[in-house]
C-alpha cells in the first residue's frame, strides 16, 4: 500500500494555487511531469468533475478521473489506469485553506500497485517516495513562479 501525504503553506492566494493545480493541461510544466493532456472535459466546468486527464512522469502513466471539484478548496480524483503496471487506487485529494496571506494545501493519495507481493512492496514503496517529492516539487513550483 502507498500512502501519500504532502503539507505545505504556498505563499500565493488560494485562487492561484487552486486554478495551478486543476489546469491538467499544464500539468507538463511542472517539474518531474514530462507530459499531461485533458482526454476529456468535465461536465459542468473543463477541469472539474468528471474531467479525465492523463499525466506522466518518467515510466509512469496515469490516467485520472476527476471526482470532486469545489472551487477553490477541494479537488478529488481516481486512478482508472495506469502504466506500466496496475494500480488499485483508493483515493486522491487536495484541500486547500487560505492562511497568513497564503494557502493550507494538503494533497493525499493513497493506493496499492497490483503486481504480486514481493514486486508489490517494493513498486507501493518507490510511489510513495517519488510520489511525496512530485507533490512537494509541484507546489514549490507554485509558490515560485511568477508567470501566474
Amino acid at each position: 500500500m502507498f500512502d501519500i501525504r504532502v503539507e505545505r503553506v504556498v505563499a500565493r492566494n488560494i485562487e492561484t494555487v487552486f486554478g495551478a493545480l486543476s489546469d491538467h493541461e499544464n500539468y507538463k510544466r511542472f517539474p518531474g511531469v514530462e507530459f499531461s493532456e485533458l482526454l476529456e472535459p468535465g461536465a459542468l466546468e473543463r477541469n472539474g468533475a468528471g474531467a479525465l486527464r492523463r499525466v506522466g512522469s518518467g515510466p509512469l502513466v496515469l490516467d485520472e478521473r476527476i471526482t470532486g471539484f469545489e472551487r477553490p478548496e477541494f479537488l478529488s480524483y481516481c486512478i482508472e489506469s495506469a502504466r506500466p503496471f496496475p494500480m488499485q487506487h483508493e483515493f486522491g485529494e487536495i484541500r486547500l485553506e487560505e492562511e497568513d496571506g497564503g494557502t493550507r494545501v494538503v494533497w493525499a493519495s493513497r493506493g496499492h500497485v497490483g503486481l504480486p507481493l514481493l514486486g508489490s512492496l517494493i513498486l507501493d514503496r518507490i510511489v510513495a517516495t517519488r510520489g511525496s517529492r512530485l507533490f512537494g516539487g509541484i507546489l514549490k513550483f507554485i509558490e515560485q513562479d511568477t508567470a501566474r
